[in-house]
């Protein structure tokens, strides 16, 4: 429990930018050294978590932690990477109120957006080619997102209708 603690808590504690951030931390520790995952099951949790309600990141923690130790497994998972966010929040809330107003403060954060980007671009490239899109078969992810951008399309339908898809795909498929 302790492991599944720590290594949540330096997930959670060493990425900025939220749970798409945290996908590339997720994978190398869970998938690549640690083994408690295979990256099948990792591309599955990432669909998994982002379709169940709640915060992305501690859906992953939660599905892992399960995995791994159980219920037991879950709760350390989950603590650990929420803890992070919950400490820095208190200390922002208590003492850096109204220093979004100072200049360095801002720059500091708008710096940080285009990492931010990078770190959401990596891991959705590799589960992109993980997944097998191609060029036959990109137009699903574009079209889903105009459809979401452009048109203000529900994402809960996108992932129906996907679901719904991938089931017809398969009854035609066997």
């Amino acid at each position: 429990m302790l492991e599944l603690f720590t290594t949540f808590l330096r997930i959670g504690l060493f990425t900025i930018g939220g749970g798409y951030a945290m996908l590339p931390l997720i994978e190398r520790d869970v998938v690549e050294r640690r083994g408690w995952i295979d990256r099948e099951q990792f591309l599955d949790l990432v669909a998994i978590a982002q379709s169940c309600p709640g915060v992305f990141a501690i859906n992953m923690s939660i599905f892992v932690g399960n995995k791994v130790g159980g219920t037991r497994g879950a709760v350390s998972a989950t603590i650990g990477t929420a803890l992070p966010s919950l400490v820095i929040i208190l200390l922002i809330a208590m003492f850096v109120r109204g220093a979004e107003n100072v200049g360095w403060f801002g720059a500091i954060f708008a710096g940080l957006r285009p990492a931010v980007v990078a770190l959401i671009a990596i891991p959705t490239w590799n589960m992109a080619r993980e997944a097998r899109i191609s060029f036959l078969n990109c137009w699903i992810p574009i079209v889903s997102a105009l459809l979401i951008y452009a048109l203000g399309v529900n994402p809960i339908y996108i992932i129906l209708a996907a679901g719904l898809g991938g089931y017809v795909y398969g009854l035609m498929k066997d």
